[in-house]
């Protein structure tokens, strides 16, 4: 075997830094809280370094401060010291450390060659499962997606800041606002006075909107879909877990072109029908709304098609209908209030990380039938309440048409906002045109 080949099989790591990083925690016992928080144990390669490590940890948690003494005392008293290299090597740390200045960018090494490692770890197992005939390929991928952002998660690093770095750019958004002259600073949904009680849905938030089957959920997604997407051209991102493509691309032109929609689907058309659904699916053509149209979508594919939305069409806010149909991989160990418990915070966690309000449907409780709906009443886990930045439920009375009276399409609903983290409470009066499925503002005159 040739040198080139020989290397080739040693898994990535640098001894150097792991070395110049131990050496700078016995150096500036300072630096170990930094350290600590940055690099576990398992990223060292060295053994006799992971050892070392883990001694300075314990040390750092006893109150301790990690000298050479110190440390070769801890691992004596814990049978370790010759894993650890023994004394000579343990000695020679801080002379290989030029200084304890570097000790952020020696980490950062350490914490690269295990991501690679561990990467080459989860190809390697990849690679073998891929051989397995019996295992779907389906499932191959879903588990390799969920190794990658585990490695992803388990390498996030928290940072801590003090006002001196959050005041300025606190400023900073403020003054942007003065100058903007604009009681909205998030996306606008074009329902006026909901905007101007939320100031629009804000970056990072989970909003929940929750309703009794047939309430017209999916109807009000859509109508801030068609003002955000079709209207001011903000990209946004639409899944639906209930509804095909077909159906929502007739809602939105149904909407937009205001043709009923019982005259789409039963081709009963007038001619002035005609220019209107022109207009309406130039309109709609050009908007950057991208949909995924998954029954039962697993909660690893949507997070990953989330992260391709925001990386490939820069979307500004993604729509989920309805948390209900998100399923887990192992939902048949757990218990309906757990599954439902880890899908809202993982959507939650979601909303931080790409930097976008999500806004999430969820029915609510069947006693939640012909009263206002409340907090309690939301279905499926109480940490959808905790999760959510903002919850607002649609409530109305469900239309019955008496023998001989006219059916009248323009509907009287509220808008519960029943919590708001970062603003007031309260109701918000609109209107439901069901001949188009589309809510508006309640002071806009309806055809």
């Amino acid at each position: 075997m040739s040198f080139t080949e020989l290397k080739d099989k040693v898994p990535p790591q640098d001894l150097d830094a792991e070395q110049a990083t131990l050496g700078a925690m016995l150096l500036d016992w300072k630096c170990v809280s930094e350290i600590v928080a940055r690099l576990r144990s398992d990223y060292f390669y060295d053994l006799r370094n992971q050892v070392i490590f883990s001694s300075l940890v314990n040390l750092s948690n006893l109150g301790s401060k990690g000298d050479l003494i110190t440390l070769i005392d801890d691992l004596t008293k814990n049978g370790k010291l010759d894993q650890a290299g023994g004394i000579p090597y343990i000695s020679a740390l801080t002379d290989k450390t030029p200084t304890s200045a570097n000790w952020e960018y020696y980490a950062s090494i350490v914490m690269d060659r295990s991501v690679r490692r561990n990467l080459i770890g989860i190809s390697d197992e990849i690679k073998a499962e891929s051989f397995d005939q019996t295992k779907e390929s389906r499932s191959i991928l879903e588990e390799a997606e969920q190794k990658i952002f585990r490695l992803t998660d388990t390498n996030q690093t928290t940072k801590i800041q003090s006002l001196q770095d959050i005041v300025p750019e606190s400023i900073r958004r403020i003054d942007e606002r003065y100058k903007n002259k604009s009681a909205v600073s998030g996306i606008e949904t074009g329902l006026t006075q909901l905007d101007s009680m939320t100031s629009g849905f804000q970056n990072s938030e989970m909003i929940i909107v929750g309703a009794r089957p047939s309430m017209g959920k999916t109807a009000l997604a859509l109508s801030m879909l068609q003002h955000i997407a079709i209207e001011n051209k903000i990209p946004a991102g639409f899944f639906s877990l209930e509804m095909s493509s077909d159906q929502i691309g007739q809602r939105l032109l149904s909407q937009v072109a205001r043709v009923t929609g019982t005259r789409l689907r039963n081709g009963l058309l007038k001619m002035e029908d005609f220019k209107k659904l022109q207009d309406a699916a130039s309109a709609c053509y050009s908007a950057p709304l991208y949909i995924v149209d998954t029954p039962n979508m697993k909660l690893l594919d949507l997070r990953a098609m989330a992260r391709r939305m925001k990386a490939k069409n820069d979307v500004k806010i993604i729509f989920i209908d309805y948390i209900g149909l998100i399923t887990l991989d192992n939902e048949d160990k757990m218990e309906m209030y757990t599954q439902q418990s880890m899908i809202s915070k993982s959507l939650k966690s979601l909303a931080r990380e790409l930097e976008i309000p999500i806004v999430v449907l969820c029915q609510v409780a069947r006693a939640a039938e012909g009263e206002e709906p409340n907090l309690a009443q939301l279905r499926g886990s109480g940490s959808i309440e905790q999760d959510a930045d903002v919850v607002m439920f649609i409530h109305g009375e469900r239309q019955k048409q008496k023998e001989g009276e006219e059916y009248n399409p323009v509907q009287d609903r509220k808008l519960i906002v029943a919590k708001q983290r970062n603003g007031p409470i309260g109701d918000v009066p609109v209107l439901f045109i069901s001949s188009y499925t589309k809510f508006e503002n309640k002071s806009k005159e309806t055809e």
